[in-house]
């Protein structure tokens, strides 16, 4: 039967083609929505400068191997010293930074507001699709698909017979959703406010916890195991020369 199945043009007509314009105009349009209820704040310093102190740590373990094994151990030591370090974060400091975090009220209000510009158009636009086109068969993927996929790309139809490479219309709702990160970079540019997956992975946080990624750099500079590559490199210089010079 899935072989026998042709898609109506009606249906890209007036299902596919619609759904999608329909969800680029929303995700558009709640980029502008965002942009305008994003209430300017001033970067705290303190803020900034433990982030700068990660970046450099990172750019440390990134090229321990560069250099010697003393001045290794001495950048290490200067970021994550039990006593002095960078990196190191008292544990009452640390809840005390966590405690302020959840009770500043603006940074609660703009949690809110983000996750409030993405939950609502969403949820009207879902209902708007499961309403109109619900039970549609609207595309179909052009290779072969396991069944492992049916219930992601079938979802809203209940025929098992159909091939799984065929596309329900509530789940080219979701393909679209999660799907149109590249469209929105090239119309809105990188920096634009419709990552709707990066945006659910961040809706209980609230933004850049320091104390957390102070800890876990430290704790990821402790393993680095420092191998000196310059040594190695004499080796193989001498060695390409002996066989230039043989």
């Amino acid at each position: 039967m899935g072989d026998d199945l042709v898609l109506d043009t009606a249906i890209r007509d007036w299902v596919l083609i619609p759904l999608s314009v329909v969800m680029v105009l929303i995700g558009v349009l709640r980029y502008f929505v965002s942009k305008l209820m994003r209430s300017s704040q001033t970067p705290d310093a303190k803020i900034v400068k433990e982030g700068q102190i990660v970046i450099r740590a990172k750019n440390l373990r990134a090229g321990a191997n560069l250099i010697p094994a003393k001045a290794f151990r001495a950048r290490k030591s200067y970021y994550s010293n039990e006593d002095n370090g960078l990196l190191h974060v008292p544990k009452d400091q640390a809840q005390n930074a966590q405690a302020q975090m959840f009770s500043d009220p603006n940074m609660a209000m703009d949690m809110m507001k983000k996750n409030l510009s993405m939950i609502i158009p969403q949820t009207l636009t879902f209902a708007w699709v499961n309403f109109f086109f619900s039970g549609f068969v609207a595309a179909k993927i052009p290779f072969p698909l396991t069944q492992r996929f049916r219930s992601m790309l079938q979802n809203g139809i209940d025929l098992s017979t159909v091939d799984v490479s065929y596309v329900s219309s509530r789940s080219w709702y979701f393909l679209n959703l999660f799907g149109l990160r590249g469209l929105f970079s090239l119309i809105l540019g990188e920096e634009n406010a419709t990552d709707d997956t990066q945006r659910m992975m961040q809706m209980g946080g609230f933004g850049f916890d320091a104390s957390k990624s102070l800890g876990a750099e430290k704790d990821n500079l402790d393993l680095v195991q420092h191998d000196w590559v310059m040594p190695k490199f004499e080796q193989r210089a001498e060695a390409v020369l002996r066989k230039l010079v043989s």
